[in-house]
């Protein structure tokens, strides 16, 4: 564990730093990034010593209760903060309140504003999800020289905004280790193959929990949640049906689940409403 302080100048106790992370780009450790919804999530992704966690902004403070001492991410939404004065005070938010680093698929303005700030940015390179239409529909992109080198040119103007890493979505994964050799951002692998620094995936595809029909190329399941999921949705039906039924049937609630009033005193109970 190392000992910093936080945006918001608490001593904590953190996993990770991006100090650390440059150093093991550097010497081509690898590291892993997984997402975390709310604090369950974050204490079982924690628990397996997993280097960094992302999450929304939103959902910043109760993933930090289950995480505690682990780098976590805060992903501003592009709809959530819209105005430059909305995504700057969003980023404070979350900053103050220990967020190790802040992630804008915003302009390089965006990320710019808040570099300056001295905040940890990240930026969003690839496949960006809210610009899949650029480039025909949801596909991997980099497989062109001319596509790489257009990525190769946001990582640019990302170092140039003050950026200490990058999200790189559904690159091609010979182009991204050429890519990786001529930038000093740490680059999270979501759908990129090996070329990234950080290896990234989503809980629920690790999991096994994918509720879409088709899981993403990318995403790899280690177990089978979904179906543990839908059994305890099966269980819990079966539960609201009885609570139901014996609600109609009059046999809930029974003499185990009621309190009645002590010796004598329903009696004097009925006495003061009778002379009401």
């Amino acid at each position: 564990m190392k000992r910093i302080y936080t945006f918001g100048h608490e001593q904590v106790d953190r996993n990770i730093t991006v100090g650390d992370m440059l150093d093991n780009k550097k010497n081509e450790i690898k590291m892993t990034q997984v997402t975390a919804g709310n604090q369950e999530e974050a204490e079982i992704v924690a628990s397996q010593d997993i280097d960094m966690i992302i999450t929304g902004s939103d959902w910043y403070q109760d993933v930090r209760k289950g995480a505690p001492n682990t780098f976590i991410t805060a992903a501003l939404f592009a709809g959530r903060f819209v105005t430059n004065e909305e995504i700057l005070r969003g980023a404070f938010d979350v900053m103050m309140n220990g967020a190790d680093s802040v992630l804008t698929p915003r302009s390089m303005d965006v990320v710019e504003m808040l570099a300056k700030e001295g905040m940890q940015v990240q930026g969003h390179v690839g496949m960006v999800p809210s610009m899949a239409t650029k480039y025909g529909g949801i596909r991997t992109v980099g497989k062109t020289a001319d596509e790489a080198i257009s990525i190769l040119k946001d990582m640019k103007r990302l170092e140039d905004a003050g950026a200490f890493g990058a999200e790189v979505e559904c690159v091609a994964e010979d182009a991204l280790i050429e890519l990786k050799k001529h930038t000093s951002l740490v680059l999270n692998s979501l759908g990129s193959g090996s070329g990234g620094d950080v290896m990234f995936l989503f809980f629920e595809d690790i999991c096994g929990e994918t509720t879409e029909i088709k899981m993403p190329r990318h995403a790899k399941s280690w177990g089978d949640g979904k179906s543990i999921k839908e059994e305890l949705n099966l269980v819990r039906s079966k539960a609201i049906k009885s609570f139901k039924d014996e609600v109609e049937n009059n046999t809930y609630p029974d003499d185990d689940h009621v309190v009645e009033m002590l010796p004598g005193e329903k009696d004097i109970l009925l006495e003061k409403l009778d002379s009401m």
